[in-house]
Protein backbone atom coordinates (compact mmCIF):
# COMPACT_ATOMS: atom_id res chain seq x y z
CA UNK A 1 0.00 0.00 0.00
CA UNK A 2 1.52 3.60 -1.14
CA UNK A 3 2.09 5.73 1.82
CA UNK A 4 1.76 9.23 -0.64
CA UNK A 5 0.23 12.06 0.50
CA UNK A 6 1.05 14.82 -1.74
CA UNK A 7 1.15 13.73 -5.77
CA UNK A 8 2.41 16.79 -8.03
CA UNK A 9 1.95 16.08 -11.70
CA UNK A 10 3.48 18.76 -14.62
CA UNK A 11 2.05 21.88 -12.71
CA UNK A 12 2.95 24.81 -14.71
CA UNK A 13 1.88 28.54 -13.16
CA UNK A 14 1.85 31.42 -15.14
CA UNK A 15 0.93 34.94 -14.95
CA UNK A 16 0.60 38.09 -17.49
CA UNK A 17 2.62 41.08 -16.81
CA UNK A 18 1.67 44.69 -18.06
CA UNK A 19 4.45 46.90 -19.51
CA UNK A 20 3.79 50.22 -19.96
CA UNK A 21 5.32 51.80 -23.13
CA UNK A 22 7.02 54.70 -22.55
CA UNK A 23 7.01 57.86 -25.68
CA UNK A 24 10.54 59.09 -25.23
CA UNK A 25 9.34 62.48 -26.84
CA UNK A 26 6.34 63.13 -24.68
CA UNK A 27 6.90 65.35 -21.76
CA UNK A 28 6.79 65.55 -18.43
CA UNK A 29 3.54 66.75 -18.02
CA UNK A 30 2.13 64.83 -21.01
CA UNK A 31 2.93 61.88 -19.05
CA UNK A 32 0.82 62.69 -16.62
CA UNK A 33 -2.28 63.88 -18.96
CA UNK A 34 -1.95 60.24 -20.61
CA UNK A 35 -2.18 58.02 -17.26
CA UNK A 36 -5.53 60.32 -16.28
CA UNK A 37 -6.79 60.03 -20.06
CA UNK A 38 -6.09 56.16 -19.60
CA UNK A 39 -8.40 55.50 -16.22
CA UNK A 40 -11.23 56.53 -19.08
CA UNK A 41 -10.31 54.84 -22.02
CA UNK A 42 -11.69 51.28 -22.40
CA UNK A 43 -9.70 48.43 -21.91
CA UNK A 44 -8.78 47.06 -25.65
CA UNK A 45 -5.71 46.35 -27.66
CA UNK A 46 -4.02 49.90 -26.89
CA UNK A 47 -0.56 50.41 -28.06
CA UNK A 48 -0.18 51.93 -24.90
CA UNK A 49 0.84 49.03 -23.05
CA UNK A 50 2.32 45.29 -23.97
CA UNK A 51 1.56 41.94 -22.38
CA UNK A 52 3.83 39.10 -21.15
CA UNK A 53 3.46 35.59 -19.82
CA UNK A 54 6.17 35.00 -17.18
CA UNK A 55 6.37 31.15 -16.11
CA UNK A 56 6.44 31.05 -12.52
CA UNK A 57 6.20 27.34 -12.84
CA UNK A 58 7.57 25.06 -15.50
CA UNK A 59 5.74 21.18 -15.60
CA UNK A 60 7.24 20.27 -12.07
CA UNK A 61 6.19 16.68 -10.82
CA UNK A 62 6.95 15.00 -7.42
CA UNK A 63 5.55 12.84 -4.56
CA UNK A 64 5.98 13.38 -0.85
CA UNK A 65 5.31 10.57 1.33
CA UNK A 66 4.01 10.54 4.90
CA UNK A 67 6.07 11.61 7.58
CA UNK A 68 8.93 13.45 5.54
CA UNK A 69 10.30 16.58 5.87
CA UNK A 70 10.93 17.91 2.89
CA UNK A 71 13.03 21.01 2.28
CA UNK A 72 12.27 23.31 -0.85
CA UNK A 73 15.42 25.53 -1.64
CA UNK A 74 16.47 27.58 -4.42
CA UNK A 75 17.60 31.29 -5.54
CA UNK A 76 14.81 34.13 -5.38
CA UNK A 77 12.43 33.39 -8.21
CA UNK A 78 12.95 29.89 -8.04
CA UNK A 79 8.91 29.71 -7.89
CA UNK A 80 9.29 27.93 -4.28
CA UNK A 81 6.90 30.43 -2.81
CA UNK A 82 4.47 29.90 -5.73
CA UNK A 83 4.83 26.35 -5.69
CA UNK A 84 3.74 26.50 -1.67
CA UNK A 85 0.35 28.96 -2.65
CA UNK A 86 -0.42 26.05 -5.12
CA UNK A 87 0.30 23.15 -2.30
CA UNK A 88 -1.89 25.24 0.14
CA UNK A 89 -4.98 25.90 -2.46
CA UNK A 90 -4.29 29.57 -2.37
CA UNK A 91 -3.81 29.93 -6.22
CA UNK A 92 -4.61 27.10 -8.73
CA UNK A 93 -1.77 25.96 -11.34
CA UNK A 94 -2.14 26.92 -14.95
CA UNK A 95 -1.65 23.57 -15.85
CA UNK A 96 -1.39 20.07 -14.19
CA UNK A 97 -2.86 18.64 -11.44
CA UNK A 98 -2.54 18.10 -7.64
CA UNK A 99 -3.25 15.58 -5.42
CA UNK A 100 -3.61 15.86 -1.22
CA UNK A 101 -4.61 13.71 1.27
CA UNK A 102 -5.46 15.07 4.49
CA UNK A 103 -5.58 18.28 6.17
CA UNK A 104 -3.18 21.40 5.76
CA UNK A 105 -1.82 24.02 8.07
CA UNK A 106 0.34 26.70 5.75
CA UNK A 107 2.52 29.25 7.28
CA UNK A 108 3.29 31.61 4.58
CA UNK A 109 3.60 35.04 6.08
CA UNK A 110 3.14 36.90 8.82
CA UNK A 111 -0.39 36.85 9.51
CA UNK A 112 -1.56 34.30 7.35
CA UNK A 113 -5.13 32.70 8.45
CA UNK A 114 -5.38 35.32 10.82
CA UNK A 115 -8.31 38.43 11.56
CA UNK A 116 -6.01 41.80 13.06
CA UNK A 117 -9.65 42.48 14.64
CA UNK A 118 -10.05 39.84 16.76
CA UNK A 119 -8.10 38.71 19.83
CA UNK A 120 -5.06 35.77 19.83
CA UNK A 121 -7.71 33.72 21.40
CA UNK A 122 -10.61 34.25 18.89
CA UNK A 123 -7.76 33.63 16.26
CA UNK A 124 -7.16 30.08 17.92
CA UNK A 125 -10.07 29.13 17.86
CA UNK A 126 -11.28 30.86 14.09
CA UNK A 127 -7.85 28.87 12.93
CA UNK A 128 -9.00 25.60 14.13
CA UNK A 129 -12.35 25.77 12.56
CA UNK A 130 -10.86 26.21 9.17
CA UNK A 131 -8.98 23.61 9.73
CA UNK A 132 -12.29 21.46 10.86
CA UNK A 133 -11.33 20.64 14.44
CA UNK A 134 -14.37 21.09 16.90
CA UNK A 135 -14.73 23.24 19.53
CA UNK A 136 -13.42 20.91 22.49
CA UNK A 137 -10.38 19.74 20.24
CA UNK A 138 -8.68 22.88 20.12
CA UNK A 139 -10.04 23.60 23.81
CA UNK A 140 -7.44 20.56 24.70
CA UNK A 141 -4.66 22.09 23.11
CA UNK A 142 -5.22 25.45 23.64
CA UNK A 143 -2.98 25.77 26.21
CA UNK A 144 -0.18 24.21 24.52
CA UNK A 145 -1.15 26.21 22.09
CA UNK A 146 -0.34 29.35 24.78
CA UNK A 147 2.89 27.81 26.27
CA UNK A 148 4.44 27.58 23.36
CA UNK A 149 4.11 30.77 21.54
CA UNK A 150 4.83 32.68 24.94
CA UNK A 151 1.70 35.47 24.73
CA UNK A 152 -0.37 34.46 27.53
CA UNK A 153 0.00 38.43 28.67
CA UNK A 154 -1.76 39.36 25.11
CA UNK A 155 -4.10 36.51 24.68
CA UNK A 156 -7.24 39.09 24.81
CA UNK A 157 -5.56 41.33 22.76
CA UNK A 158 -6.09 42.03 18.95
CA UNK A 159 -3.69 40.47 17.05
CA UNK A 160 -3.10 43.62 15.11
CA UNK A 161 -1.41 45.34 17.94
CA UNK A 162 1.20 42.12 18.12
CA UNK A 163 4.39 42.65 17.13
CA UNK A 164 5.84 40.83 14.17
CA UNK A 165 7.74 38.13 16.59
CA UNK A 166 4.42 38.12 18.75
CA UNK A 167 2.48 37.24 14.94
CA UNK A 168 4.96 34.50 14.05
CA UNK A 169 4.99 32.53 17.17
CA UNK A 170 1.38 32.50 17.67
CA UNK A 171 0.49 31.20 14.37
CA UNK A 172 3.25 28.82 14.17
CA UNK A 173 2.01 27.69 17.34
CA UNK A 174 -1.18 27.12 16.11
CA UNK A 175 -0.11 25.91 12.97
CA UNK A 176 1.81 23.29 14.52
CA UNK A 177 -0.39 21.76 17.79
CA UNK A 178 -3.82 21.14 15.75
CA UNK A 179 -2.91 18.12 14.18
CA UNK A 180 -2.67 19.33 10.62
CA UNK A 181 -1.61 16.23 8.41
CA UNK A 182 0.24 18.63 6.37
CA UNK A 183 2.77 21.79 7.93
CA UNK A 184 3.70 24.31 5.30
CA UNK A 185 6.23 26.73 6.51
CA UNK A 186 7.57 29.16 4.50
CA UNK A 187 10.96 31.33 5.49
CA UNK A 188 8.36 33.50 7.57
CA UNK A 189 10.37 31.61 10.69
CA UNK A 190 13.39 34.15 10.20
CA UNK A 191 11.42 36.89 11.58
CA UNK A 192 11.28 35.23 15.22
CA UNK A 193 14.72 35.17 17.56
CA UNK A 194 17.24 32.29 17.04
CA UNK A 195 15.81 30.59 20.11
CA UNK A 196 12.14 30.39 18.44
CA UNK A 197 13.54 29.37 15.59
CA UNK A 198 15.48 26.85 17.59
CA UNK A 199 12.28 25.56 19.51
CA UNK A 200 10.25 25.73 15.44
CA UNK A 201 12.67 23.38 14.47
CA UNK A 202 12.75 20.72 17.30
CA UNK A 203 8.54 20.97 16.90
CA UNK A 204 8.45 20.12 13.19
CA UNK A 205 10.71 17.23 14.16
CA UNK A 206 8.01 15.93 16.69
CA UNK A 207 5.69 16.89 14.17
CA UNK A 208 6.85 14.28 11.61
CA UNK A 209 8.07 11.67 13.91
CA UNK A 210 4.23 11.53 14.57
CA UNK A 211 3.72 10.28 11.22
CA UNK A 212 2.53 14.10 9.87
CA UNK A 213 4.63 15.49 6.84
CA UNK A 214 6.59 19.18 7.19
CA UNK A 215 7.42 20.60 3.93
CA UNK A 216 9.42 24.02 4.69
CA UNK A 217 11.17 26.72 2.46
CA UNK A 218 14.24 28.79 3.95
CA UNK A 219 17.44 30.08 2.67
CA UNK A 220 19.04 28.86 5.74
CA UNK A 221 20.62 25.63 4.94
CA UNK A 222 22.04 24.59 7.92
CA UNK A 223 18.06 24.68 9.47
CA UNK A 224 16.88 22.76 5.90
CA UNK A 225 19.94 20.44 6.86
CA UNK A 226 19.30 19.80 10.30
CA UNK A 227 15.12 19.36 10.04
CA UNK A 228 14.68 17.84 6.22
CA UNK A 229 15.60 14.30 5.30
CA UNK A 230 14.79 14.92 1.52
CA UNK A 231 14.89 18.19 -0.91
CA UNK A 232 13.67 20.06 -3.54
CA UNK A 233 16.07 22.20 -5.74
CA UNK A 234 14.26 24.68 -8.04
CA UNK A 235 15.40 26.98 -10.70
CA UNK A 236 13.63 29.10 -12.97
CA UNK A 237 10.17 27.42 -12.31
CA UNK A 238 11.65 23.69 -12.81
CA UNK A 239 13.17 21.84 -10.68
CA UNK A 240 16.83 20.95 -10.77
CA UNK A 241 17.85 18.45 -8.03
CA UNK A 242 14.95 16.44 -6.18
CA UNK A 243 16.37 13.89 -3.64
CA UNK A 244 18.53 13.54 -0.07
CA UNK A 245 18.18 17.01 1.78
CA UNK A 246 22.51 16.55 1.66
CA UNK A 247 22.16 16.40 -2.35
CA UNK A 248 20.19 19.27 -3.01
CA UNK A 249 22.03 22.21 -0.42
CA UNK A 250 25.50 21.16 -2.12
CA UNK A 251 24.09 21.18 -5.44
CA UNK A 252 22.65 24.55 -4.40
CA UNK A 253 25.46 26.01 -2.54
CA UNK A 254 27.91 25.11 -5.43
CA UNK A 255 25.41 27.41 -8.04
CA UNK A 256 25.92 30.50 -5.83
CA UNK A 257 29.67 30.67 -5.44
CA UNK A 258 30.80 33.83 -7.73
CA UNK A 259 34.75 33.21 -8.82
CA UNK A 260 35.69 36.36 -9.25
CA UNK A 261 38.53 38.13 -7.74
CA UNK A 262 36.31 41.35 -8.79
CA UNK A 263 33.24 41.73 -6.57
CA UNK A 264 31.07 44.88 -7.88
CA UNK A 265 29.03 46.27 -4.84
CA UNK A 266 27.62 49.60 -6.23
CA UNK A 267 24.12 48.19 -6.76
CA UNK A 268 24.34 46.79 -2.73
CA UNK A 269 23.71 49.79 -0.17
CA UNK A 270 22.23 48.59 3.16
CA UNK A 271 21.67 51.39 6.19
CA UNK A 272 22.02 55.43 5.70
CA UNK A 273 23.73 55.47 2.13
CA UNK A 274 26.21 57.89 3.41
CA UNK A 275 29.03 55.29 2.50
CA UNK A 276 28.61 53.24 -0.58
CA UNK A 277 31.43 49.94 -1.25
CA UNK A 278 31.72 50.30 -4.91
CA UNK A 279 33.97 47.47 -5.66
CA UNK A 280 35.70 44.31 -3.53
CA UNK A 281 39.08 42.57 -4.98
CA UNK A 282 40.95 40.03 -3.74
CA UNK A 283 44.37 40.98 -4.64
CA UNK A 284 46.29 37.21 -4.08
CA UNK A 285 43.85 35.21 -5.69
CA UNK A 286 45.36 32.21 -7.64
CA UNK A 287 45.35 32.65 -11.49
CA UNK A 288 43.48 35.99 -11.15
CA UNK A 289 40.80 34.44 -9.19
CA UNK A 290 39.31 34.20 -5.61
CA UNK A 291 40.96 31.30 -4.96
CA UNK A 292 43.52 31.39 -2.04
CA UNK A 293 46.06 29.03 -0.79
CA UNK A 294 44.89 27.51 2.60
CA UNK A 295 48.73 28.86 3.84
CA UNK A 296 48.84 32.38 2.71
CA UNK A 297 46.81 34.97 4.14
CA UNK A 298 43.88 36.64 2.40
CA UNK A 299 44.54 40.24 1.04
CA UNK A 300 41.19 41.99 0.28
CA UNK A 301 40.88 45.88 -1.19
CA UNK A 302 37.64 47.83 -1.10
CA UNK A 303 36.66 50.99 -2.79
CA UNK A 304 34.65 53.19 -1.07
CA UNK A 305 32.92 56.20 -1.44
CA UNK A 306 31.97 58.78 1.21
CA UNK A 307 29.92 61.61 1.52
CA UNK A 308 31.68 62.99 4.76
CA UNK A 309 35.08 62.28 6.65
CA UNK A 310 35.06 59.73 9.25
CA UNK A 311 37.86 59.06 11.79
CA UNK A 312 37.84 55.97 13.28
CA UNK A 313 35.09 54.26 11.76
CA UNK A 314 34.66 50.53 12.45
CA UNK A 315 34.81 48.58 9.82
CA UNK A 316 34.00 44.87 10.06
CA UNK A 317 34.51 41.72 7.96
CA UNK A 318 32.00 38.24 9.12
CA UNK A 319 33.19 35.02 7.53
CA UNK A 320 30.57 32.69 7.50
CA UNK A 321 30.92 28.77 5.70
CA UNK A 322 28.30 28.64 2.51
CA UNK A 323 25.75 26.95 4.31
CA UNK A 324 25.34 30.49 6.66
CA UNK A 325 27.72 28.98 9.96
CA UNK A 326 29.61 31.86 11.25
CA UNK A 327 33.40 31.25 11.15
CA UNK A 328 34.69 34.27 12.64
CA UNK A 329 34.28 38.10 12.62
CA UNK A 330 37.32 40.85 12.54
CA UNK A 331 37.18 44.21 12.82
CA UNK A 332 39.57 47.68 12.12
CA UNK A 333 39.57 50.70 12.89
CA UNK A 334 40.07 53.53 9.82
CA UNK A 335 39.93 57.09 8.91
CA UNK A 336 38.20 57.93 5.72
CA UNK A 337 37.81 61.40 3.70
CA UNK A 338 34.85 62.66 1.50
CA UNK A 339 34.80 61.18 -1.88
CA UNK A 340 36.46 57.45 -2.91
CA UNK A 341 39.17 56.17 -0.22
CA UNK A 342 40.62 52.59 -0.78
CA UNK A 343 41.08 50.24 2.33
CA UNK A 344 43.20 46.90 2.07
CA UNK A 345 42.75 44.31 5.29
CA UNK A 346 45.06 41.72 4.67
CA UNK A 347 43.92 38.41 7.44
CA UNK A 348 45.59 36.10 8.72
CA UNK A 349 43.78 32.79 8.60
CA UNK A 350 43.76 29.17 9.46
CA UNK A 351 40.87 27.77 7.67
CA UNK A 352 40.47 24.79 6.07
CA UNK A 353 40.34 24.55 2.16
CA UNK A 354 36.39 24.89 1.47
CA UNK A 355 33.83 27.94 0.14
CA UNK A 356 33.65 30.65 2.42
CA UNK A 357 30.93 33.52 2.00
CA UNK A 358 31.76 36.81 3.60
CA UNK A 359 29.47 39.80 4.87
CA UNK A 360 31.27 43.30 5.32
CA UNK A 361 29.60 46.15 7.25
CA UNK A 362 30.91 49.55 8.93
CA UNK A 363 29.66 51.25 11.65
CA UNK A 364 30.54 54.87 13.35
CA UNK A 365 29.19 54.84 16.88
CA UNK A 366 26.66 54.13 17.75
CA UNK A 367 25.14 54.33 14.26
CA UNK A 368 25.71 50.24 13.21
CA UNK A 369 24.13 50.38 9.83
CA UNK A 370 25.90 53.50 8.01
CA UNK A 371 27.12 50.36 5.62
CA UNK A 372 26.32 46.59 5.55
CA UNK A 373 26.31 44.19 3.14
CA UNK A 374 25.82 40.81 3.69
CA UNK A 375 26.40 39.05 -0.10
CA UNK A 376 30.03 41.16 -0.41
CA UNK A 377 32.20 38.59 -1.70
CA UNK A 378 32.86 34.57 -1.65
CA UNK A 379 36.85 33.06 -1.22
CA UNK A 380 37.79 29.81 -2.03
CA UNK A 381 40.95 28.24 0.40
CA UNK A 382 42.82 25.81 -2.16
CA UNK A 383 44.97 23.20 -0.41
CA UNK A 384 47.48 23.03 -2.74
CA UNK A 385 50.31 20.54 -2.27
CA UNK A 386 50.32 17.08 -0.26
CA UNK A 387 48.48 18.12 2.74
CA UNK A 388 45.32 16.27 2.17
CA UNK A 389 44.19 16.18 5.94
CA UNK A 390 42.94 19.39 5.39
CA UNK A 391 40.43 18.55 2.44
CA UNK A 392 37.46 16.79 4.44
CA UNK A 393 34.79 19.24 4.90
CA UNK A 394 33.02 17.18 8.00
CA UNK A 395 36.73 18.30 10.04
CA UNK A 396 35.12 21.77 11.38
CA UNK A 397 36.14 24.99 9.44
CA UNK A 398 40.25 25.53 11.02
CA UNK A 399 43.40 24.20 11.18
CA UNK A 400 44.79 24.20 14.54
CA UNK A 401 48.48 23.48 15.89
CA UNK A 402 48.47 20.74 18.61
CA UNK A 403 51.36 18.70 20.47
CA UNK A 404 51.37 15.53 21.69
CA UNK A 405 53.28 13.33 24.29
CA UNK A 406 53.17 10.34 26.13
CA UNK A 407 53.10 10.33 29.92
Amino acid sequence: MSNTIITVENISKSYVLQHQKIRHNDSFREHITNNIKSIFKKKDADQSASQETFWALNDVSFDINQGDRVGIIGRNGAGKSTLLKILSRIVTPTHGRIKIEGRVASLLEVGTGFHPELSGRENVFLNGSILGMSKNEIQKKFDEIVAFAEVERFLDTPVKRYSSGMYVRLAFAVAAHLEPEILIVDEVLAVGDAEFQKKCLGKMKDVSGEGRTVIFVSHNMAAVKALCNKGILLHNGSIKIIGSATHAIENYLKTGINTSSHFDCSDYVYGDDIIRVLKIEILNGFNNTNQIKFDENIKIKFKIDSKQDFENISVAIGCLSIDEIPVFTTRGPVSIVKGENEIICEVKHNLRANNYHFAFGISVGEKSNIYHNPNAFDIEILDIGNNTQYLTNNAGFVNVNSSWQIV
